[in-house]
């Protein structure tokens, strides 16, 4: 007889071949592990570096093994800076703002009546060499610089700032006293410099053996500091 046509036909062929295939996969165990979370290896720093930091042991060996050359190195010290107020400052008018910051600074310093060192290094090479090797930079220097003692104040804007509100006068309490700044100086007309003697500011000198030489008694420009009016 004919098969009823509403029955399904019966066949070998099952899907549950492709599902077991399926499950063996991903039953399968790995065998690469799966790399931490960014969140987990900073937290997992974290606990770590505290862990150490609180570790008596660890703290004392770690500073026991640091380097010398790690130590802090004492900064240069201002030449000739005891008991007295330097300013480093430029005469020249090539810059505007610089040469009016430098006139502001030097008239508020004299109303003081302190110690006044003027150095102009425009006028002398050797005190921006100073002022390079204190502050450590070569470029990028800025005018002026006041330093109190020894110790660096700061520029025009902290100098204003001082002034303004009562401080500048507490950091220059027990400075010697003195008003020869307040008067032109009367052997070199408060220039601070003066031509060299020696040279008659050539920069050479002669002398019997080996004849022309370069004079060491003054500056590049051929001056020497006047010693009537300098501190």
């Amino acid at each position: 007889m004919w098969q009823p046509w509403n029955k399904p036909r019966s066949s070998s062929f099952s899907c549950s071949s492709f599902k077991d295939i399926q499950t063996l996969i991903l039953d399968e165990p790995s065998t690469t592990k799966p790399k931490p979370s960014i969140f987990h290896r900073v937290t997992l720093a974290n606990k770590l570096l505290r862990a150490w930091s609180n570790h008596p042991k660890l703290t004392a060996r770690a500073s026991d093994e640091t380097p010398r050359a790690a130590q802090p190195q004492p900064l240069p010290s201002i030449p000739r800076s005891e008991q007295r107020v330097v300013v480093y400052f430029t005469s020249l008018r090539v810059v505007r703002g610089t040469f009016e910051d430098c006139k502001t600074v030097r008239s508020i310093l004299r109303g003081f009546r302190v110690a006044l060192d003027e150095r102009d290094v425009s006028m002398d090479s050797g005190f921006l060499a100073e002022l390079r090797r204190v502050t450590g930079r070569k470029t990028g220097l800025t005018l002026p610089r006041v330093f109190v003692n020894g110790r660096y104040v700061g520029g025009a804007e902290e100098v204003r700032w001082l002034h303004e509100n009562g401080e500048l006068r507490k950091l220059l309490e027990g400075l010697p006293a003195t008003d020869s700044h307040l008067r032109a100086c009367h052997v070199c007309d408060d220039h601070r410099f003066l031509l060299c003697g020696e040279c008659s500011g050539a920069r050479k000198v002669y002398a019997e053996k080996g004849g022309f030489k370069t004079c060491t008694a003054c500056n590049e420009s051929g001056l020497i500091r006047c010693i009537s009016c300098s501190c």
